[in-house]
């Protein structure tokens, strides 16, 4: 049995939207990616193995609507996966977990230096290599993605403004694919990431005041 007959059941259509058929596989992804999302805001551990998942979906998914970059992105994030995982469990010091904190000067100039080349260089590999309708704007998600994700393992609470300036390109991106459960997914990304970024600065902030009451 080859992969592709693996596979096939999962890009059978289960529902109709808006005249265009969802597949098993774009259902899958947008139920495991909220859930993902939402233990992240509440910095749940288990964000981690239900990202994964996710990810193995969106494969899938992006690879038949010609989202290459989107496709590559996700087995990136599987390996920032099991990085995160570490680190939110190791990261804080042996047998403490990792704090939520804010981008310092020095990590902002390397994550947007790294963002702008990742861009351009993936602009250029999509152009010229792949028959991608959307070089440049899928080359601006992967790079949003990737450094909001790098974010997202340290805990840094600006890594919550990358991914709703990620998801606000991927809203009509996904539209235009006709991936419309996948363009809604990440209208409830968007409002999910408010929610996250409220919930780690107070988080942030319950431990700055603890700190100090302690110093005084």
């Amino acid at each position: 049995m080859s992969l592709a007959d693996v596979l096939e059941p999962l890009q059978q259509p289960l529902v109709t939207v808006l005249g265009t058929p969802v597949s098993w596989t774009e259902v899958l992804g947008f139920g495991s990616g909220a859930l993902c999302v939402l233990l992240v805001a509440r910095q749940h551990i288990a964000n981690w193995p239900i990202g994964i998942t996710n990810n193995i979906f969106f494969v899938v998914l992006f690879l038949q609507a010609g989202l290459y970059a989107d496709a590559g992105l996700q087995f990136v994030f599987i390996a920032l996966a099991g990085y995160g995982w570490w680190a939110w469990t190791h990261g804080g010091g042996p047998g403490s977990g990792l704090p939520v904190r804010r981008t310092g000067r020095t990590e902002w100039t390397r994550l947007l230096a790294a963002g702008a080349v990742g861009t351009l260089a993936l602009w250029s590999l999509l152009d010229r290599a792949t028959d991608s309708s959307v070089p440049f704007w899928d080359a601006v998600t992967t790079a949003l993605s990737l450094t909001a994700t790098y974010g997202q393992c340290r805990k840094l609470i600006e890594s919550w403004w990358l991914w709703i300036a990620a998801d606000l390109v991927y809203i009509p991106l996904y539209a235009c694919k006709d991936l419309y459960l996948t363009s809604l997914l990440y209208a409830g990304f968007l409002a999910l990431c408010a929610v996250g970024l409220r919930d780690w600065q107070r988080d942030a902030a319950r431990r700055q005041g603890r700190t100090a009451g302690v110093t005084v």
